[in-house]
């Protein structure tokens, strides 16, 4: 099943229709995504000194691909997509997680800090762009949204994770960073990525009320057109 797999998986990561035959190979494919997965949170963490053990072990990303996969099915279920299951979600998400082993990448070893911090701040911008056009693509090919209602879908699961992770302060590093509490920190090439993330968990935090507002604007238009539809 290797070959068929990595075909399709690149084919993913290309934006090239992504049609797995799941009825037959499902778990073969979701045991791959999630290996993947795991590699990946290993990886952006295995060098970063400052990282908790459950974030070193790979854990934190498979807990947090499960919880977007919830997350984003609750959210676009109501807008009545045309095939909307859990397990395809879920199993998206987990190939979208190749790209992430780029933060695997030792560039510490390579060059000098400052710059090291700073590629480490471009990988993080590639595979973060890379998975929200991933994600565009999928909403409108799987779900079968359009325009306005796939920003709203896509932005709006993504703005609660990131929001309820600052509220939770699991990220205190960067908290720490920026405020320059207990005396300057151990410095890690993963200063200015963190950096990036502090600033979208403020930006998550002003725009959640306006994708809320927009996200439930979008239901009620839905309603009334599927009652006068059924009528």
């Amino acid at each position: 099943m290797i070959r068929p797999i990595l075909s399709d998986q690149f084919a993913l990561l290309a934006f090239r229709p992504f049609r797995p035959d799941l009825r037959a190979h499902y778990r073969a494919y979701l045991c791959y995504g999630l290996f993947v997965t795991w590699l990946a949170g290993m990886g952006r963490y295995w060098d970063n000194p400052k990282a908790d053990w459950w974030q070193v072990a790979g854990l934190g990303s498979l807990i947090y691909v499960f919880v977007l996969a919830a997350l984003l099915w609750l959210v676009v279920a109501p807008m009545r997509p045309a095939r909307w299951r859990y397990r395809d979600v879920l199993l998206f998400l987990t190939m979208m997680s190749l790209p992430a082993l780029l933060y695997a990448t030792p560039v510490e070893m390579m060059m000098p800090l400052p710059m090291a911090q700073a590629v480490n701040g471009w990988f993080l911008a590639v595979v973060a762009g890379w998975r929200v056009i991933l994600l565009v693509l999928f909403l409108k090919r799987a779900a079968g949204l359009r325009g306005f209602a796939i920003a709203v879908a896509a932005l709006l699961p993504l703005a609660i994770i990131v929001t309820a992770l600052g509220m939770l302060n699991l990220e205190y590093v960067v908290f720490n960073i920026m405020a320059g509490n207990g005396g300057p920190p151990p410095q890690s090439g993963n200063d200015t990525a963190y950096s990036i993330v502090f600033l979208l968990t403020l930006l998550s935090m002003f725009a959640l009320p306006v994708l809320i507002a927009a996200y439930l604007v979008l239901i009620s238009r839905n309603r009334p057109a599927k009652n006068a539809h059924s009528e």
